[in-house]
């Protein structure tokens, strides 16, 4: 029985990485499109929050009087730090903007090394040794999956910049899943959290739309991207997580990287070599060193 459920924790946990996998493929070919980076993201955020809202609102009819109330504490904790969420969007749509999407998705796992060191720096201690060759394998794959080694690379610096401002962001939205609020029904805590991330999108669109903005985004590809950045992989990871438990849920939802890279060479027509696909490797390898345990 335990094992049957390991599997559908693992079954959902690799669905939702996937999910989130083909997000960028997808917001690259509306980019291919014209649509801007405010309308990609605040379409697929308005569009998540109504259904996540619907959803709510489902779940409070079906239970009746049994739901759990929430303190206006923990809707304010929550609405904050969603608001990594709508950062990470933002960064990360803003960086497959400037770089292919094998490397925009490369910059956002660098969230592998930047949670050891959030977790230095609140825990005030070393990290283990397990962790510091996690952290190495990491900027070894980083290196060989963007081409950095090559003199002739060409990457633009406002991708690689916003790549990892989306990794710091995603980096804090990692944290806050697991500590914020985490009594709470995991649907409720999603919608307070998409609050908080949709009013960053809103503010980002306010400030850089500088046109019209175009409405057929939310026919178009809005609901794609809601369904595959907003709604089906919370839903799926945060189940999952609950059967798998954190250390095999981190290492499956490294689905991610492979998902993107694939999709963005059969979609995009974007190239990656052996050197890359080794780099990726690696990237996966530490992640899955990060979460496992090793006998003394």
């Amino acid at each position: 029985m335990i094992k049957n459920k390991t599997l559908k924790g693992v079954l959902l946990v690799g669905l939702g990485a996937s999910s989130y996998g083909m997000l960028a493929t997808f917001v690259k070919m509306a980019y291919q499109e014209g649509y801007t980076t405010a309308e990609v993201s605040g379409s697929q955020f308005s569009l998540g929050l109504l259904a996540v809202l619907l959803l709510n609102i489902f779940r409070k009819v079906k239970k009746n009087n049994d739901e759990i109330k929430i303190s206006k504490h923990h809707i304010s904790q929550l609405i904050l730090a969603g608001t990594s969420m709508g950062f990470t969007s933002v960064f990360y749509y803003l960086s497959v903007k400037y770089v292919p999407v094998s490397i925009g998705i490369v910059l956002l796992m660098q969230t592998v090394w930047m949670g050891v060191l959030l977790e230095m720096f609140l825990d005030k201690k070393i990290p283990s040794s397990q962790k510091i060759a996690s952290v190495i394998l990491t900027l070894i794959g980083t290196a060989l999956a963007t081409n950095l080694l090559h003199n002739s690379l060409t990457l633009d610096w406002r991708g690689f910049f916003w790549g990892i401002l989306a990794a710091a962001a995603f980096t804090a939205t990692m944290f806050s899943a697991n500590k914020v609020a985490t009594e709470i029904p995991s649907i409720q805590r999603s919608l307070f959290m998409l609050i908080g991330g949709t009013l960053i999108v809103i503010a980002f669109a306010l400030i850089t739309q500088n046109t019209a903005f175009n409405f057929s985004i939310f026919m178009k590809w809005g609901i794609i991207l809601a369904l595959f950045g907003t709604i089906i992989p919370p839903l799926l990871l945060n189940t999952g997580f609950l059967l798998t438990g954190i250390g095999l849920g981190s290492i499956v939802s490294a689905l991610e990287l492979p998902v993107s890279v694939t999709m963005a060479y059969f979609l995009l027509a974007e190239k990656v070599n052996l050197e890359q696909w080794f780099g990726i490797f690696l990237i996966i390898t530490a992640i899955v060193l990060m979460n496992i345990r090793l006998k003394k």
